[in-house]
């Protein structure tokens, strides 16, 4: 166990890194965390984003408040969508009871985004952060939590004003996003539309047009002052989040959701087990305890993400039909349970997809954004 003196360092302000601090802060050791831009949240520009509320009957807040993260950043609990077919018609998704899909939260250095709610607490618990400074090493050991380098999944879209009402929207098909969805997210005067795809990736700002249609035809979209964003997500199942002395955690590690793209959840989650290792002195039971609550679900998740990206239009409008007639949050979870059958296809169907595939040129191409998600 380490003492109240010892020193944690921690690479990286994202939510993996300032959850890790927090973590950490709070079980007694002295904090750095090293961040080479200036500010948090420098990859995205106000964007929404989710946090799933699906993989546990678990409420996430909950999971994410027993970590030492708590709410204090502005949410919407999203209840109910829309999600459209291939033929334009829309089937109405809803979350039975309480708990919502997931909780729509903004992306950025700005207030009232999560980012700058996750520095706060940070700060709060007496974290020293080192903005301008950069990090690619921890020559004596800690947490690393740097964004993506390499690309599994691409999102384009547009950030914008409007005068539409709130509304979340997402469309399937072979037109708009073969293999991957598109999404139009609208709270307060703001707006995010983006097609995200697993495959075809040079393709996708043909894809976004051709989603912005879409949703103009279907959803009345209006959009004013439009600002383009591109960015690439990790997605990988290493063997090991470690190297040597140093913790992986957050997309540094590839703990991204293979089917949906949703990351926020297991990138704190992550941080906080990190830490907690660390904290123990005991920095190789970290691979366990990330197998066990991020390595499961998302194992069956791209046993899933194998069998979505085969189903063709027929199959999508068929799943848009099977979630509109269910409690959509327990369909979800149904996806993502790590059950004996999923975990024994994931060998044969599930590894071949944890691979890099976007050159560096291609990511570099797009302007600074977020991992892809809805």
């Amino acid at each position: 166990m380490r003492n109240a003196d010892s020193l944690i360092e921690v690479a990286g302000a994202g939510p993996a890194g300032l959850a890790a601090a927090i973590t950490a802060a709070q079980g007694g050791a002295r904090v750095v965390v090293y961040e080479r831009a200036m500010q948090v949240g420098t990859r995205f520009h106000g964007d929404f984003q989710g946090i799933e509320n699906w993989t546990t009957r678990e409420d996430a807040l909950d999971e994410l408040a027993a970590a030492g993260v708590e709410p204090t950043f502005p949410r919407v609990p999203i209840h109910r969508q829309v999600c459209i077919d291939r033929d334009g018609q829309q089937h109405i998704v809803r979350a039975a009871g309480e708990a919502p899909f997931y909780y729509l939260v903004r992306r950025g250095p700005g207030e009232g985004t999560l980012d700058r709610a996750l520095r706060a607490q940070a700060e709060a618990a007496d974290v020293e952060i080192r903005f301008g400074t950069p990090a690619d090493a921890l020559p004596n050991g800690g947490i690393l939590t740097h964004g993506p380098r390499r690309g599994d999944a691409v999102a384009v879209g547009f950030l914008f004003e409007t005068d539409m009402e709130d509304g979340v929207w997402a469309a399937l098909g072979s037109d708009v996003a073969p293999g991957g969805y598109a999404y139009l997210l609208v709270h307060g005067g703001f707006g995010t539309l983006s097609v995200c795809v697993f495959s075809r990736f040079r393709e996708a700002r043909v894809f976004l047009q051709r989603t912005r249609a879409l949703f103009t035809r279907v959803a009345g979209l209006r959009m004013r002052d439009p600002r383009p964003f591109g960015g690439v997500g990790t997605i990988a199942m290493p063997a090991t989040a470690r190297r040597g002395n140093v913790l992986l955690a957050g997309e540094a590690a590839g703990f991204q959701d293979p089917l949906w793209g949703f990351g926020i959840r297991n990138a704190i989650l992550s941080g906080h087990l990190a830490a907690r290792a660390l904290l123990a002195g005991r920095p190789e039971e970290y691979d366990g305890a990330w197998r066990r609550r991020i390595g499961r679900p998302m194992r069956a998740a791209a046993v899933m993400r194998w069998f979505y990206g085969r189903l063709g239009d027929r199959g999508y409008r068929g799943l848009c039909r099977w979630l509109a007639r269910t409690d959509a949050r327990g369909a979800l979870r149904f996806l993502y349970a790590p059950s004996a059958w999923k975990l024994a296809l994931y060998p044969l169907l599930g590894r071949g997809m944890f691979a890099a595939r976007v050159p560096a040129p291609f990511v570099l191409s797009a302007p600074p954004r977020t991992s892809p998600q809805s």
